[in-house]
């Protein structure tokens, strides 16, 4: 299990919450941006040619079964949620089968509308309540993965 961050747009709050959980529960953290972001990380940074969806294209290719991914773009979660442990949005929650489909809808009708001329809410000022979830979500996998994977050593 690794988490994965899809790093084009992700808050630096979200990447200090998964890299102090990938350090307290001891597993991989990789960030994947293109050359128009600079992170500086203890953990792996794959950079990635600027270029739409080449990190999207990058993450799909390396993510593996068990990986978490934490992204904003529903596109991108739809591709490899049947592999994922958990798709957790930057704002704090889950992506998953009950909610993709809803997710991705809402995304083509503000497409539709932005195309023909209109206007879309943009994205409102980061919470401390969204750090808030998405850090209670994203230790609520790994707590709920690892002590699986725990108690499933300790039987054999």
């Amino acid at each position: 299990m690794r988490i994965i961050i899809d790093g084009d747009a992700c808050p630096q709050k979200v990447r200090e919450i998964c890299e102090k959980a990938a350090k307290e529960f001891g597993i991989e953290l990789i960030t994947v941006v293109d050359v128009d972001h600079y992170i500086v990380s203890d953990y792996q940074v794959i950079v990635v040619e600027q270029g739409r969806d080449s990190v999207d294209y990058k993450i799909v290719q390396i993510f593996k079964e068990g990986d978490i991914l934490v992204t904003q773009d529903y596109g991108l979660a739809s591709l490899v949620l049947s592999k994922a442990s958990a798709v957790i949005h930057i704002a704090g929650f889950f992506i998953n089968k009950n909610n993709i489909d809803t997710l991705l809808q809402s995304r083509y009708i503000s497409e539709k509308v932005r195309k023909q001329g209109g206007k879309t809410k943009g994205p409102s000022k980061r919470t401390r309540k969204q750090d808030e979830n998405f850090k209670k979500c994203l230790y609520k996998v790994l707590h709920e993965k690892l002590s699986y994977k725990r108690g499933k050593i300790r039987e054999r």
